[in-house]
């Protein structure tokens, strides 16, 4: 796709606008993600539950990180919001129309979906501040903006949020970075780094994203693109291994047989009011809804209320498990999770 560049991000108002547009874009990647994940039998696919749930979990780091550096410019996180949950299948916010984001389980699809929304930028692609190709583009624009006005307006004018909203950590057990405090300038530029490293790997010369590896510790971690580029090969990257080389290292198997066939864009429309099917995704959609109350309440004056959404995240996984073991009807496949938003007037 050809990209024509976007206005630059001239006035803190528009940086404002385009960290929301951040919190949104990180927020995008959470639900396939999820449905991925918990289509994973974790007994029979240990290797491929791993790296899909590493990724989702640095994914809710990145969603913080965003929420940092909005409120560290004097902005105002939404999360529980409708704009959060559009109708699948969807683009990215702001994004590249040609990728459509859909709801499907662990598989062919998904993975190649995966690779496209964590692609890493060309060393020659411009910063793209609006109809961006990739997400690096995207936050390239970001940091241009943000060093713009510093230097035009001084730090103290741009960064004018109360410090007390900072998220200074994030426990994840199954995912790497760390939540930097964003206060000025070279906090800020560390915070797109970390979002940045973490999904296409550091310099787009390596594969690795600068981290240790979780599950390996005697191993540094494979950035989300690559270790997507794993999956779909069968063998993890070795040291040495570059992103021309591909993943030369040992095999990683893929038991096709422990994937939950969820139905594609499932709908809670799909089913009748009183099916048990639809009152599963009806509790489903307002548990997801609960935790985008929790994370915009975290993010806008209450960190410590962050610790609530650990009970919630377990609740949703229970709930969406059960779906997917649900069978659709249609003899092929099953139920899934459909995120859709419920208003806050209409939940228990």
């Amino acid at each position: 796709m050809t990209t024509t560049p976007a206005p630059a991000i001239d006035s803190v108002e528009e940086l404002r606008r385009h960290l929301q547009w951040a919190i949104e874009l990180e927020h995008a990647t959470i639900p396939p993600y999820l449905c991925a994940l918990y289509s994973l039998d974790a007994g029979r696919n240990a290797e491929a539950s791993q790296v899909v749930g590493s990724v989702l979990a640095e994914e809710m780091l990145h969603l913080a990180l965003a929420a940092n550096l909005l409120n560290a410019v004097g902005g105002e996180p939404k999360l529980d919001s409708p704009e959060l949950l559009p109708a699948y299948p969807h683009a990215l916010p702001h994004g590249d129309p040609s990728l459509r984001v859909s709801l499907v389980p662990f598989g062919e699809e998904a993975l190649e979906l995966f690779l496209r929304i964590e692609q890493p930028e060309s060393a020659d692609a411009p910063a793209q501040a609006d109809g961006y190709a990739t997400i690096g583009q995207f936050y390239a624009a970001v940091r241009d903006g943000l060093s713009k006005l510093c230097a035009e307006l001084g730090e103290e004018a741009v960064f004018s949020g109360d410090p007390k909203r900072q998220i200074g950590e994030m426990h994840l057990r199954s995912g790497g970075g760390r939540v930097i405090p964003v206060r000025d300038l070279a906090s800020a530029l560390a915070a797109l780094s970390e979002i940045v490293e973490q999904g296409e790997g550091a310099a787009r010369t390596e594969v690795w994203d600068g981290d240790r590896d979780v599950f390996h510790p005697e191993r540094e971690e494979v950035a989300h693109y690559y270790r997507f580029q794993e999956l779909k090969s069968g063998r993890r990257y070795a040291e040495g291994d570059t992103p021309d080389s591909g993943p030369t290292g040992e095999e990683i198997k893929i038991d096709a047989d422990g994937v939950l066939p969820m139905r594609r864009n499932p709908t809670t429309a799909d089913y009748p009011e009183d099916s048990p099917i639809r009152k599963a995704q009806n509790d489903f959609n307002n548990t997801y809804c609960l935790l985008l109350y929790l994370l915009e309440d975290a993010f806008t004056g209450n960190p410590g209320g962050l610790g609530a959404t650990v009970g919630v995240m377990f609740q949703l996984k229970g709930q969406a498990q059960a779906l997917m073991n649900m069978p659709s009807g249609d003899g092929k496949t099953t139920a899934g999770p459909t995120f859709e938003y419920v208003p806050p007037q209409l939940r228990p």
